[in-house]
C-alpha cells in the first residue's frame, strides 16, 4: 500500500466508526474469540504484507514477518490493554520483529530491477508506457538502493510515515520516540534520499532532454515525493 492509498483511507490504519468495530473485536479476540481475530487478521495483514515487503524488498520475508506478527499477537492478546491503539500495538510487533529479522540475516540485499518494490510501483506509475517504464524503473532502483542504505530508525520513520501514510504521532508510538523526533528523522532522511532522486533525474535528463514525460510526477513508491519535497 503506498502513501497515497493511505491518505485516501483517512491517513492512518483505522478511522471513526471502523476503530469502534476493531475495539469490539480486539475485545473479543482478548476472551479467546479466534473467530473475531481472523477477521482482525483479514483487515490489517494487506498493511501489516505491505509493511515488511518495504522493509525488506523480500515478498518470502514479508509473508513471514505478517505471519509471525500475528502469531505473536494472539499469543499477547490476553495482556492488551487499550493504552495505544490495536493497529500501532500491532505495527510495533511488526516493525520489531521486520528490524531484528535483518540484523539476524547479516546482510545488505542488492536492489535490483526485479525488486517487489520496484515492479509494484512502475506498474503504477508507467501508464502502460515501456519507455516511462524503463526510466522509472531506474529511478525507483537507485531509491530503494538508498532506502535500504538508511539506519533501521530512519528507514522504519520514512517506511510508516511516507509510505504508510501514519502521522508523526502514530509513528511516534509505534517507533517508541516523540512525534519531534519523528520530524527531525523524516528531514534527516529526505535529503538523503532526495539525492538519490536528483541523480536519477539529472541521468534522465542527460539521455533525453526532451522527454514530454519528464514533468509527470510518479505517485507509487514516489508517493514518497511529497516527504522528500518537505510536505511533512
Amino acid at each position: 500500500m503506498t502513501a497515497r492509498e493511505g491518505r485516501a483511507n483517512g491517513g492512518s490504519a483505522v478511522t471513526g466508526r471502523t476503530l469502534v468495530q476493531v475495539d469490539a473485536l480486539v475485545e473479543r479476540a482478548r476472551e479467546g474469540d479466534r473467530a473475531a481475530f481472523g477477521v482482525l487478521v483479514e483487515r490489517f495483514r494487506p498493511r501489516i504484507y505491505a509493511l515488511g515487503l518495504h522493509l525488506t524488498g523480500s515478498r518470502t520475508e514479508a509473508d513471514d514477518i505478517a505471519q509471525e506478527a500475528f502469531l505473536r499477537a494472539w499469543d499477547q492478546i490476553a495482556t492488551f490493554e487499550g493504552r495505544s491503539q490495536f493497529f500501532t500495538w500491532l505495527y510495533r510487533i511488526a516493525v520489531n520483529r521486520a528490524l531484528n529479522g535483518r540484523r539476524d540475516g547479516a546482510r545488505r540485499r542488492t536492489v535490483t530491477l526485479d525488486d517487489p518494490r520496484v515492479q509494484a510501483a512502475v506498474a503504477v506509475d508507467a501508464y502502460g508506457d515501456p519507455r516511462r517504464g524503463a526510466e522509472l524503473r531506474q529511478t525507483y532502483t537507485r531509491l530503494v538502493t538508498a532506502l535500504d542504505a538508511l539506519s533501521p530508525t530512519l528507514r522504519s520513520t520514512v517506511v510508516l510515515v511516507a509510505l504508510q501514510g501514519m502521522s508523526h504521532d502514530e509513528a511516534g508510538v509505534i517507533l517508541g520516540c516523540p512525534s519531534g523526533t519523528v520530524a527531525w528523522r523524516m528531514h534527516e532522511a529526505r535529503g538523503r534520499l532526495r539525492a538519490a532522486i536528483d541523480g536519477a533525474r539529472e541521468e534522465r535528463a542527460r539521455a533525453s532532454a526532451d522527454d514530454e514525460d519528464e514533468e509527470r510526477e510518479p505517485g507509487s513508491l514516489l508517493a514518497l515525493a511529497p516527504a522528500f519535497r518537505g510536505a511533512r
